[in-house]
Parts: structure tokens; C-alpha cells; sequence
């Protein structure tokens, strides 16, 4: 039997076979890696978007998996995030694939295991701009609120490429979202990528109109926005701790898509999710959490080859390689 679970766990170093184990064996080889017993730190930024992460402490669903966790609240944004996981500062976290995919094709150092929910951000004009389409922004000002080079940005490119234009034609200004809806007004930019929680109570007194949404439009409200990132050592060396995480997760994800209203109330209770309960819960109900992770990969793979055409990604190497290196959806053969 000894020998058996060994076999087990190693199988388990080397891929998805340990994954079919029962749960006896499953937490018999668990026993044996470096992470059991231990407090697993969970980076979490406090956010609406990834509040799966709280609902998963608060909720019991990590304790329900064996694990003993600790939320380490995140600040600084994604770069704090990609850091603090490639480092191992925190064994898990979440962010936007348009934060994290560049660092970890470029070697930080973690590993995509699900996805988090679709929707959250969208591209916004006046709603007396003269702009319908996002070809009417060529040559125009974009506002990106969290810089060059970041998710605001990433997710925009996508836009106009979908839509056949080149994001080269676009003029780009760095500008926080507050700022940005002012710059609008006062036609110093012409759109805006902002979160349609910020946006939602100017586009309901009418201000602002959404051209091209992540959240709504069928080419993007199919994609997760969000991704369940792991620090790479961390998965080669605990695949069974990785995939209690990783379950714990999708069951939190499963309870707020049935108790959305508890979920916004638990959140707010926390203080990770600010603002008026009504607005924060009708945004709540447009993120879907139960993204499959047949989703998430065909978006990790578009996303892939979109980056490349961008030139984010060097377009020498292949994609299929590329997703293998980010990605492993380790419930696959639950």
C-alpha cells in the first residue's frame, strides 16, 4: 500500500493521472507533501471581482478541504499581486489574464489552475459622443486608468483588434477612472476603459454609454476576465494541496452564484466590496463564476495569440507550448 501511494504522489508531481485517485488516497499522498499542516496564504486585493477568494475563507470552503489559510489583504494593485505570487510571498491569488499572462510567459514564476468569472470591464464614451463604434476612435484618445502596458490597456487592444482595427491607431492617455470620466466631459479624451462597478452609476443617470464590453458582448461575456493563480513551486511540489485549493475555490464559486445577495452582504460586512448594496449586487449578478475551464483555455489560447500580434508575446513561439507553461486545470479529472 506504501509503495501504491507513492506511486500515487509522484504520478502527482508529474501530472494529471494523480487527479483520478479516490479522496482516501488522495489524502493519504496529501499527508506527505511540504504544504500539509501548514497556513496557506491567500492574496486576495479585497475587490467585488475576485470575492470568491473572501467568500471561500469566511464561507468555510477552504476548511472543508483540510486547509489551513489565511487572507493576506493585497494593495498596489496587479504588480503587488504578480510579486507577491512569483515569489512565493502568497501560495495563491487572482487577477485579470490581462494582468498576469505576459509576467508568466516571461518567467514569474505561476500557474493558471481555473478560472475566476467572466465580465467587469467595459469601454465607455459620453452618451452624447458623436462615437458609436470603436472605429470612430482612430486617432482619438483611449483613457487607461491602470497605465501602459496594463490590464486597461490589454483588454482595450483586444477590442479594436476584434473589431479589425489596429491598436496603434488609438492615441492612449494614463488617466485614474475619476479623472477620466471628468476628461471625457471635457473632451480631453474620447473613451474610457473603466470597471463596471465605478462606471455603473454614471452610465445609470445617463452620462456615459458603453461601446464594447467584456461583460455584455457575446465575443468576450464567454471569457473569464479572471484567473486562480498559484506560485509555481508551490504546484510542482504540493499537486494535491493545489488541487484542495483549487476545489475550495470553485465551491465558493458555486454557493454565490445560488446566494448572491448573502455573498454581497458577507462582502461588504468585510469591507471588500464598497458602495450602495443594490448597485453592488446587480453588478455582482452580471460576473458569471461558474466559467468552465473549456472556457477559460479557449480564452487563454485567443488571448495568447492575440498578445502575439500585439507584440507582447514573442510570435516565435507556439501557442499550444506557451499554454501549456500557464495553464493546468487541475479538477479536469475529478
Amino acid at each position: 500500500m506504501k509503495k501504491f501511494l507513492v506511486a500515487l504522489f509522484c504520478a502527482a508531481l508529474m501530472g494529471a493521472p494523480a487527479f483520478a485517485m479516490t479522496r482516501e488516497e488522495e489524502d493519504a499522498a496529501w499527508k506527505k507533501e511540504p504544504a500539509y499542516g501548514r497556513v496557506i496564504r491567500i492574496g486576495y486585493n479585497g475587490g467585488l471581482c475576485l470575492g470568491t477568494f473572501g467568500i471561500a475563507q469566511l464561507k468555510g470552503f477552504y476548511a472543508a478541504e483540510g486547509l489551513q489559510t489565511e487572507v493576506v489583504r493585497m494593495a498596489g494593485g496587479g504588480t503587488a499581486q504578480i510579486d507577491a505570487v512569483g515569489t512565493g510571498k502568497v501560495e495563491v491569488t487572482g487577477d485579470h489574464i490581462a494582468t498576469l499572462l505576459v509576467p508568466t510567459v516571461n518567467g514569474v514564476r505561476m500557474k493558471f489552475t481555473t478560472g475566476v468569472h467572466s465580465g467587469c470591464k467595459s469601454l465607455y464614451v459620453p452618451s452624447d459622443s458623436p462615437v458609436k463604434t470603436t472605429a470612430d476612435l482612430i486617432g482619438k484618445y483611449v483613457a487607461i486608468p491602470d497605465g501602459i502596458g496594463g490590464s486597461d490597456q490589454n483588454i482595450s487592444m483586444r477590442f479594436f483588434h476584434h473589431d479589425h482595427i489596429d491598436p496603434r491607431q488609438i492615441k492612449w492617455k494614463v488617466a485614474e477612472a475619476g479623472v477620466a470620466v471628468m476628461a471625457m466631459k471635457k473632451g480631453e479624451v474620447q473613451a474610457a476603459l473603466l470597471g463596471d462597478q465605478f462606471a455603473k452609476r454614471f452610465l445609470d443617470s445617463g452620462e456615459l454609454r458603453i461601446i464594447r464590453s467584456l461583460t455584455f458582448d457575446e465575443d468576450f461575456k464567454q471569457e473569464p476576465c479572471c484567473v486562480h493563480a498559484v506560485n509555481l513551486d508551490f504546484y510542482n511540489e504540493n499537486p494535491i494541496t493545489v488541487k484542495k485549493l483549487t476545489r475550495a475555490h470553485e465551491a465558493a464559486s458555486a454557493w454565490v452564484m445560488e446566494h448572491p445577495e448573502e455573498a454581497v452582504a458577507v462582502l461588504q460586512a468585510n469591507k471588500w466590496a464598497a458602495g450602495d448594496p443594490k448597485l453592488v449586487l446587480e453588478i455582482f449578478k452580471t460576473y458569471d463564476y461558474s466559467i468552465s475551464d473549456e472556457a477559460t483555455e479557449t480564452a487563454l489560447r485567443n488571448i495568447i495569440d492575440d498578445y502575439k500580434t500585439f507584440g507582447m508575446i514573442d510570435s516565435a513561439k507556439d501557442t499550444e507550448d506557451l499554454l501549456k507553461r500557464v495553464w493546468d486545470p487541475v479538477l479536469g479529472n475529478d
